[in-house]
Formats: C-alpha cells, sequence, structure tokens
C-alpha cells in the first residue's frame, strides 16, 4: 500500500466517530447517502475492513469469496431494512462482528474459505439491515444500495491489500495484532450495548 493510500485511509478512520452512521444526523439522498453511511460509523468501517483483512490472510480464494459473501448477504439484510422487516439485536449484532472478525484475524483461526463466508456472510445481513432501515425516505432506494455497497467494496479491498502488503513486506504478526486491535474495539462497542 503507497504512503499516499495509507494517508488517505488513516484520514477517513480519523475523521469517524462511533454513532454517526445511525440516525438523526441530518438529510442526505442517494448514492451519496449510501456511500456515507459505512464510512460515517467506526463500527461498520472496522468489521468491513476486518473482512479484508480476514480474507487476505486466509489468501487464495478467500480473497474474493469473503468480500463477496459480505456484500451478497448485506444486499439481502439491506432489502428487509428498506421492506421495514424487524431483526433482533441489530446494533449487538454489528458490534459483535467486529469483536469476532478482529478475534479470527487476531487467533490465526485458518478457518475454511466457506466457513468464513459463513462468518461474514451471516454479519453481513446486520449491517445490511442497518444501512436499510435507515435510509431516508426521499432517496431511491438503488442509488443508495449502490452506494452502502461501493464504500463497502472499497473498505474491503483497503483490508486485503492491508493484509496483503503486511504479508509480503513485514510479518503475520502485524496483522494478528491489528485484529487483536480490532477484537478490543468490539469489545468497547458491545460494553456501550449492554
Amino acid at each position: 500500500m503507497s504512503r499516499k493510500a495509507l494517508w488517505a485511509v488513516l484520514g477517513l478512520v480519523a475523521g469517524t466517530t462511533p454513532a454517526l452512521a445511525h440516525p438523526g444526523h441530518g438529510e442526505a439522498f442517494g448514492f451519496g447517502a449510501g456511500l456515507s453511511h459505512p464510512l460515517g460509523g467506526l463500527d461498520h468501517m472496522l468489521a468491513m475492513v476486518a473482512v479484508g483483512l480476514l480474507a487476505g490472510q486466509i489468501g487464495g480464494r478467500a480473497i474474493w469469496a469473503l468480500p463477496l459473501a459480505f456484500l451478497l448477504m448485506m444486499i439481502a439484510g439491506g432489502a428487509l431494512g428498506m421492506a421495514g422487516v424487524e431483526l433482533p439485536f441489530v446494533e449487538i449484532a454489528i458490534a459483535l462482528s467486529v469483536f469476532a472478525f478482529g478475534a479470527a484475524i487476531a487467533l490465526r483461526l485458518g478457518m475454511p474459505t466457506a466457513l468464513a463466508a459463513l462468518l461474514v456472510g451471516g454479519f453481513a445481513i446486520f449491517h445490511g439491515h442497518a444501512h436499510g432501515a435507515e435510509m431516508p425516505a426521499e432517496t431511491s432506494a438503488f442509488g443508495y444500495a449502490a452506494g452502502f455497497l461501493a464504500a463497502t467494496a472499497f473498505l474491503h479491498a483497503v483490508g486485503v491489500g492491508a493484509s496483503l502488503g503486511v504479508a509480503r513486506l513485514a510479518t503475520p504478526r502485524l496483522a494478528q495484532a491489528a485484529g487483536g486491535g480490532v477484537a478490543l474495539a468490539g469489545l468497547v462497542l458491545l460494553a456501550k450495548l449492554v
């Protein structure tokens, strides 16, 4: 990862706050609203970058299978949210996803790709539901969904790139340390919700 890309990612992370991705933060429309939703909340950002880190750590088919599983299941969850279907414990599941993804990276579990895709896809339903349920009423569902999918794919790519870069330039222990930090952030998020 180039220095410019690293600074751009750090700037995005530094500009977020834990709850800005949730209702009551001003009006936004269409693609821009969807794009800003995952980028505006630390919980979503950490989970989505962690999916990329985990995919890069597992390697092989996981590099595309995990992000794809997340995106597809996030679409399903988003459709449920847009339709007004209630899911229990959405915020807790999102915080738990941050912990689970971080722990999987930190512990270097070596999960088979199918199991890892099932893990990320299961949690993606809750991330998608949060996005869909909080879509502004005045906006196009297609534009909004395209926005949150683009932001999510970008965050996954950042994670994969960082994971592969660390593996080439440093030690896998650095990725594990990052996973530990993500898991700790997930515990903090969970503690605020329970």
